[in-house]
């Protein structure tokens, strides 16, 4: 009994070796065109899961930080000291539009007035504090989504191209069975796969990401409506 259970082990591990080498020596067949296509994709690989581990820790850190100096504002803490705090938390988008808010309301008092003229202008520096942090968060997103988009067509390319050379040794060859194109067929197939394994994580952590991203921008958009009020209530000069 050991020694059957032994024999299949063994030819289980000859039968995956096998494979790994047929699967190696389609790939050193491969017409130009398929090499070609599937460089391409590992390129594309490559780069998008470079990406996806530098955009994870980036939203990451920001969503932390996010959250804490959220925290740190809603106890009611003066602009001076949540100044001093947003020096620490420089990963979060909040930090970075309150740290231009302050310095507009900062200019603004330094003119001599005994508060906020102008709580328009505040409001306009934080919408454009904010587009700047949004498009930092978005920023490399695109290229995951045109890989998910692109990858699965140009994997489909690959595959076009190496049927159409399989069927055409097909003319040329003494028999026209199977057998004949099945070579060519399958290492036209392996570009397929190739698409697909690139487009499926690229897509996958993009949905993923641009979620992240909107939740931020959210709390960001919210806060900047809490910090206007907060402005108003306590630094507007009053016209009186």
């Amino acid at each position: 009994m050991l020694g059957g259970f032994v024999c299949f082990n063994l030819a289980l591990f000859q039968s995956t070796v096998s494979q790994e080498s047929s699967l190696s020596s389609l790939l050193l067949r491969a017409s130009p065109i398929a090499k070609g296509v599937l460089l391409l994709l590992i390129l594309f690989s490559v780069i998008s899961w470079a990406i996806i581990f530098a955009k994870w820790s980036m939203l990451k850190r920001a969503e932390r930080a996010t959250d804490d100096f959220l925290e740190r504002f809603r106890r009611g803490k003066k602009l001076s000291d949540l100044y001093m705090d947003s020096e620490s938390h420089k990963h979060s988008p909040l930090a970075r539009v309150f740290l231009a808010g302050y310095d507009e309301i900062g200019s603004q008092m330094n003119e001599g007035a005994n508060g906020v003229r102008s709580i328009e202008s505040v409001a306009r520096v934080l919408q454009s504090a904010t587009i700047d942090q949004v498009t930092q968060l978005e920023r490399s997103l695109a290229w995951l989504a045109t890989t998910a988009n692109a990858s699965p067509f140009i994997g489909l390319f690959g595959t076009v191209v190496g049927i159409i050379i399989a069927f055409q040794g097909l003319s040329g060859a003494t028999g026209s069975s199977i057998q004949a194109v099945a070579p060519g067929i399958a290492e036209a197939l392996i570009a397929t796969a190739a698409g697909i394994a690139t487009a499926v994580p690229a897509a996958i952590f993009y949905n993923l990401f641009l979620n992240r991203v909107k939740t931020i921008i959210a709390s960001t958009d919210r806060f900047t409506l809490e910090l206007l009020n907060f402005v108003e209530r306590n630094y507007v000069k009053l016209n009186v």
